[in-house]
């Protein structure tokens, strides 16, 4: 008899979605904490699983430090070791890998503690990807805590990709524009399912972000203008920039004339609530 496969007594893991990049973020008020409004992307994410008691953690592509994950799986009372991971992105871009790892090593743990404050420990800082509805949180991430409930963003769709490059977040980091009132307004433009201004704020945001800590030849403002976009966001600590379209509107040759502007790892996703 034909033995079964490895692949088919495989455990399947537990798989949390990354982000791409934030609609939002910045400081609320000049000495205020930062803030964020993430943007969940199902398409790439991390998996985690049990592989023994015991041993290194095991990765097939490097997102999550070995004495990052050790101190996180302490936190949360779970064991350090037998564990692997895949993640479908590299770190530095923007999608969140890292706390992608994190958060699917606690689920495969079984872990039943404090997520977010295990990450803000391990690394200092985290993405609200441990929440049932990331999008609908205006997180602070050196926190590692909710600061408000927000509706969620309306439904769009977005088409983009990666800079060349990579950029870690600095928990120490504080440098981004105050968005206090960005954030006032952005509350009130999901409310209203106003995907043209939540559209503009994120373009707001992005465009800020840039102009303090660049880079300056970013071709994203120039891309969202000729492809029709409603606006633009981008990573505000990585190099993923994004253009936002009204759902069943992106033209044809978005993706081919964002790989000429030198930017990979294209994707296009559904994001914000179902309308």
């Amino acid at each position: 008899m034909r033995p079964e496969s490895d692949s088919a007594d495989r455990d399947p893991g537990f798989r949390v979605a990354g982000h791409f990049g934030e609609f939002l973020q910045g400081r609320l008020g000049p000495e205020g904490p930062v803030a964020l409004v993430t943007v969940p992307c199902a398409g790439v994410g991390v998996t985690a699983r049990r592989v023994g008691e015991a041993g290194a953690l095991r990765q097939s592509v490097p997102v999550v430090d070995g004495e990052v994950a050790a101190r996180f799986l302490s936190a949360l009372g779970l064991p350090v070791g037998g564990y692997a991971l895949e993640a479908e992105a590299p770190a530095g871009l923007g999608f969140g890998m890292s706390t992608a790892g994190l958060v699917a090593l606690a689920r495969a743990g079984g872990a039943t503690g404090d997520i977010a404050a295990a990450c803000r420990l391990a690394e200092g800082a985290s993405d609200p990807l441990m929440l049932k509805c990331p999008a609908a949180a205006l997180w602070a991430p050196r926190e590692g805590r909710v600061l408000e409930e927000m509706p969620e963003p309306p439904a769009c769709e977005i088409v983009g990709g990666a800079r060349p490059g990579q950029l870690w977040t600095d928990p120490a980091d504080m440098a981004f524009p105050d968005i206090a009132h960005l954030v006032d307004q952005w509350r009130q433009a999901c409310s209203a399912a106003d995907l043209e201004s939540a559209a503009r704020l994120a373009t707001r945001s992005a465009t800020r972000t840039t102009a303090l800590r660049g880079p300056a030849d970013d071709p994203t403002p120039e891309l969202a203008a000729r492809l029709g976009a409603l606006g633009w966001l981008r990573a505000h600590t990585g190099t993923l920039r994004g253009l936002i379209f009204a759902p069943g509107t992106v033209p044809s040759g978005v993706e081919t004339a964002l790989a000429e502007a030198g930017l990979s790892r294209i994707l296009r996703f559904q994001a914000g609530r179902a309308s």
